[in-house]
């Protein structure tokens, strides 16, 4: 088999392969397209003819020969009965798009779409050729991502968010007691409250003496706004839209009876050593400074990669092909379809219980999609101007850990990749992005929401006290980051959708 690549100008096509108007009722809707490329393939006679012998034995199995059992005929006796023209038809349609696979492994063709086929000799008799148009990724360049400055979570816990989190345990031991003022945020309230819909009362919103906590959003909004400001005896009347039903109005009526007012206790030894595990209030701070500061850690190294890929894909100004966009909403939906499946729903009823309808899902579909492949064009961009490599241990490694995953031996996975599959190029391209976003993550500037600079070293985990690390860990195991162990779960986790 023999295939030429050539370049498609744009010009030569029916329709622009930069941007085209849909027919929409708007007629405002553009596609665009990436750069195409045509290839010639010829098919010797020899390689066809085994094609065809494929051909009659399928319709072996689907006509009856006197004479001979169902799918038992030989090719020379169905030749006598139909002829050779249905066979190479038959074997035209079975063994085009195989051929095409082959030439676009061959010669390493980054297609995002379907081709454009055509045959354009060989139908009758003699070898067989045809082209096929196709759409193929486009490569950018960016700039700026040199320079990027990305925005994370500060590991350290200010003094406020660790007397908040010390209060959370404090309110269990808490008082309530009645005060003779309105309610504010935080208070509790004793209610009677009824919520009716066209006067049949809603299950579970009739209750009395019913202890409520002021601007928690337990119920529906308008019921904490109206509790805000309220006072012992008053009596309330309004209606709020159902938070789940569209087009379904609740009517509340509610009695204040008392407004209380939460007394935390004192913070002292003694009452730190008889509510929590610790003895002393400098050991409870001191925990509670190193717990969020663990959990703080992990989100700050979520924040760097996701906000460092966000912030490339805002780098690149050039339009994105429709067929990527919409190969990556089709790949999208169907991981959040498995993992719903996984919760034993689909994604209607997901999308019920979560208020969302069908437009305003699609929309977030596509941005999301948009960004991941802006994401992908920018990454490639980085591995050419960067020139980031795969060698042979890293490709070894990836085709082990899919290896497992798949319970077949290495070789005939790489059997199957290389002559059946895609090749192993889009598998090292793959790697190549991922090294990318390790090496662009490494080195983006880290600041937290008031702009003050992160220092990475703030980024590893802390020692354990009492930990039981053995005297001759190495030093690369102490400096350690959630960051490093991320990029490894994201190297065991990646391939298994994409992407």
């Amino acid at each position: 088999m023999k295939t030429i690549v050539t370049e498609v100008d744009p010009a030569e096509l029916d329709v622009s392969s930069e941007t085209e108007t849909s027919d929409d009722a708007d007629g405002a809707e553009e596609r665009t397209f990436g750069p195409k490329i045509k290839l010639t393939v010829e098919v010797d006679e020899e390689t066809f003819d085994d094609a065809i012998d494929q051909a009659f034995r399928k319709i072996a199995k689907e006509i009856r020969v006197p004479g001979f059992r169902k799918g038992k005929v030989p090719r020379r006796v169905l030749e006598s009965h139909i002829g050779s023209e249905y066979a190479r038809a038959q074997a035209l349609e079975d063994a085009i798009p195989g051929y095409y696979a082959d030439a676009v492994r061959a010669e390493a063709v980054d297609v995002i779409a379907a081709p454009e086929l055509s045959l354009t000799s060989g139908e009758d008799t003699g070898s067989v050729c045809f082209e096929a148009v196709v759409e193929t990724r486009p490569r950018i360049r960016i700039r700026g991502y040199e320079d990027l400055q990305i925005e994370i979570p500060n590991p350290a816990p200010s003094d406020e968010e660790v007397q908040e989190q010390i209060d959370v345990q404090r309110r269990q031991s808490a008082e309530l007691v009645d005060v003779e003022r309105p309610a504010a945020s935080g208070d509790q309230v004793s209610i009677d409250i009824q919520g009716t819909v066209e006067g049949e009362p809603l299950p579970g919103l009739t209750a009395d003496d019913y202890l409520y906590s002021v601007g928690s959003g337990g119920i529906v909004e308008e019921v904490d706004s109206q509790l805000e400001g309220a006072s012992a005896d008053d009596k309330l009347s309004f209606s709020a839209d159902h938070p789940v039903q569209e087009d379904v109005t609740i009517d509340f009526e509610i009695k204040v009876h008392a407004v209380k007012e939460e007394v935390l206790p004192e913070l002292t030894d003694e009452w730190v050593e008889e509510n929590t595990e610790h003895e002393t209030v400098d050991e409870l701070q001191a925990e509670t400074i190193q717990r969020m500061r663990m959990m703080r850690i992990f989100q700050a190294n979520a924040a760097m990669r996701e906000n460092t890929a966000t912030a490339l894909a805002e780098l690149v100004e050039d339009d994105v092909p429709d067929s990527m966009v919409n190969g990556e909403m089709s790949e999208q939906l169907q991981q959040l379809a498995m993992r719903l499946q996984g919760q034993g729903m689909n994604v209607e009823s997901w999308m019920q219980m979560t208020g969302q309808d069908p437009e305003s899902f699609s929309v977030e579909l596509r941005d999301a999609a948009e960004r991941s492949a802006k994401v992908d064009l920018a990454l490639r961009s980085i591995v050419t101007r960067e020139s980031v490599e795969v060698d042979d241990d890293e490709l070894e490694e990836e085709l082990e850990r899919m290896a497992e995953q798949f319970q077949t031996p290495v070789h005939e996975l790489r059997h199957q990749i290389e002559d059946h599959g895609d090749g192993l190029g889009p598998l090292i391209a793959e790697i190549g992005k991922r090294k990318a976003l390790e090496w662009l993550v490494a080195e983006v500037g880290l600041i937290d929401s008031d702009g003050n600079t992160i220092d990475r070293d703030d980024l590893e985990l802390p020692d354990l006290p009492g930990s039981d690390s053995d005297s001759d860990n190495s030093e690369e195991d102490h400096g350690a980051t959630v960051d490093s162990a991320e990029a490894e779960n994201e190297d065991h986790s990646e391939e298994d959708d994409e992407q």
